[in-house]
């Protein structure tokens, strides 16, 4: 039976499980719209469905979007993964079907095909400082390949979205018992900055480069091979974004110096203003606390997808405890040396 409840807290799209297809109905979908066949491997996904496809040629993604994503949203991720086509950067290509199109609607969802980038996933490699300055720079020039791309979906509401961080507020019960204290300290700070986030920059973002959206060379960890799965991409500061990435590289043993090496090098491709560097450290802890919220709610509710819903959470759990021993002042101090 499909569950169909939903939960107002984390929004339709969050509440709502992956769609299913069977090996059968999949394999009939990209011969009909694609024209291909050929071996199937199941990948994970946080919502949607996602399948390789390996031919003699080459490898493809078939991805069914989640059947609560707006159609405009899906069109979003679409559109700019096109805008992105001549940037240079290692990012899926979109196919276009057999008769040109770039999206398919069918009665499981819409439909698309993209190119399967080869690669290490970061998540299984070791973190370095170089890995993370890679990283950062990986990020800023992302950022400056999205920047002009505009969209009508752009503006629509992701719990994943740092900006919308006051929301998880109702979900702070699912958070572990020894983290409760430190969890509404971080969103009490980010109820106080706030505020702020209206006079920054603003564009159309990646919004998740997690390690498990990014791969690296075979041959060499510290090169960034590829950076997948666009289908959190929303309008936000663009300081979010890399406060995103950021909160990923964190080294738990040296937190202030991990931040100070991601943040430098981002600046050093996309030069930060001194408001976004002021707010850079508050808003990396902010994503770490999102990340734990979600994914300790989510896990309750999907319990049989749990291992990789919490995939993240370890790795936030120890960077948000470690900035929190670093003074206020010495953080900013810090980030307006940038």
């Amino acid at each position: 039976m499909t569950d169909t409840r939903t939960d107002t807290r984390l929004g339709e799209v969050l509440s709502s499980a992956p769609p299913v297809l069977t090996d059968a109905e999949a394999l009939s979908l990209a011969r009909q719209h694609f024209g291909i066949t050929g071996a199937l491997k199941r990948l994970t996904s946080e919502r949607d469905l996602n399948i390789r496809i390996s031919t003699a040629q080459q490898s493809y993604v078939l991805k069914l979007a989640n059947p609560a994503e707006p159609a405009q949203v899906t069109d979003l991720q679409t559109k700019a993964l096109l805008h992105l086509e001549t940037s240079g950067l290692p990012v899926p290509k979109v196919i276009r079907t057999t008769t040109g199109a770039t999206e398919v609607f069918t009665p499981h969802g819409t439909l698309r095909l993209l190119t399967y980038l080869e690669g290490t996933p970061q998540h299984l490699t070791p973190r370095t400082p170089t890995q993370a300055r890679a990283m950062a720079t990986m990020a800023a020039r992302l950022t400056l390949a999205l920047q002009g791309f505009t969209h009508p979906a752009a503006g629509y509401v992701l719990q994943w979205d740092i900006k919308q961080a006051s929301a998880l507020r109702p979900m702070l019960a699912t958070v572990p018992d020894d983290l409760q204290a430190l969890a509404r300290a971080t969103l009490d700070r980010f109820d106080a900055i706030a505020p702020e986030l209206q006079s920054l920059r603003w564009q159309v973002v990646h919004n998740d480069l997690n390690p498990h959206n990014v791969l690296v060379s075979p041959d060499n960890p510290d090169v960034i091979a590829g950076v997948l799965d666009f289908g959190d991409m929303v309008h936000t500061p663009l300081i979010c974004d890399a406060a995103i990435a950021a909160s990923y590289c964190i080294d738990p043993a040296r937190p202030l110096e991990s931040l100070l090496h991601f943040a430098r090098a981002y600046h050093a491709i996309l030069p930060l203003t001194k408001p976004e560097a002021r707010l850079f450290a508050d808003l990396v802890a902010t994503r770490m606390l999102t990340t734990i919220t979600i994914a300790s709610a989510r896990a309750a509710r999907y319990p049989e997808n749990a291992p990789y819903i919490l995939r993240n959470v370890a790795t936030a759990r120890e960077g948000l405890t470690a900035l929190a021993t670093i003074p206020s002042p010495t953080l900013l101090n810090a980030l307006e040396t940038l």
